[in-house]
């Protein structure tokens, strides 16, 4: 990178902190930076320094948002019963296009996973339980990622919870639609199989 000044260098250098932007990546969004009307980036700055102070995680049910509570957790038409946990807000918002669920839900802040330091306590665990307690919610839909960090995590709340007579249920793991079963990994066709329900003609 030597034939780059200082200044593209450091923009180059900044560009590949972020996720999934190698070195080639990063030179290809820095010469964009460049070419692009300064308008243009002006509004980009503005957009990313906008979000970066305005956004926070909703004092409820700890999803990102830019009002407290967000947009879900004071949705009247929800089924506040319900209370579906899942790792980060990225996995909220995946449930939430599917359109497939109408309760509420609890956003962890990752899983316990003791060899990177991340112990129950470092999750919003403590506040799920006041959560429920409060909401007198019927139902907990676990909805951890299908890693040993997230089985870890599943059966860790399970365990806090099934002494309180509160119905645990987990999502299904299932076959992507389209995909060929010699592409699917051992997991997930086993949670499939465990998955399994009964065909009614």
């Amino acid at each position: 990178m030597s034939e780059y000044s200082s200044t593209l260098k450091k923009l180059i250098e900044s560009l590949k902190r972020l996720p999934g932007v190698g070195p080639k990546s990063a030179q290809r969004l820095a010469f964009y930076v460049l070419e692009s009307p300064h308008a243009e980036i002006e509004e980009l700055t503005a957009s990313i320094l906008d979000a970066k102070n305005k956004i926070k995680n909703c004092s409820s049910c700890f999803n990102i948002t830019d009002a407290d509570p967000c947009h879900i957790c004071s949705d009247t038409s929800r089924d506040i019963a319900s209370i579906c946990v899942v790792e980060e807000p990225k996995d909220l918002m995946a449930i939430e296009r599917s359109k497939s669920y109408k309760g509420l839900y609890h956003v962890l802040g990752g899983a316990i996973s003791p060899l990177d330091g991340i112990n129950p306590d470092a999750l919003t665990i403590k506040e799920l339980l006041h959560r429920i307690e409060n909401l007198k919610a019927s139902e907990i839909v676990l909805a951890m990622n299908p890693t040993t960090e997230g089985e870890v995590t599943a059966m860790y709340i399970t365990k806090l919870l099934t002494p309180l007579g509160i119905k645990v249920t987990r999502i299904a793991y299932g076959l992507p639609i389209g995909g060929d079963l010699d592409y699917v990994d051992e997991a997930t066709l086993c949670k499939s199989f465990e998955g399994r329900r009964e065909v009614i003609s």
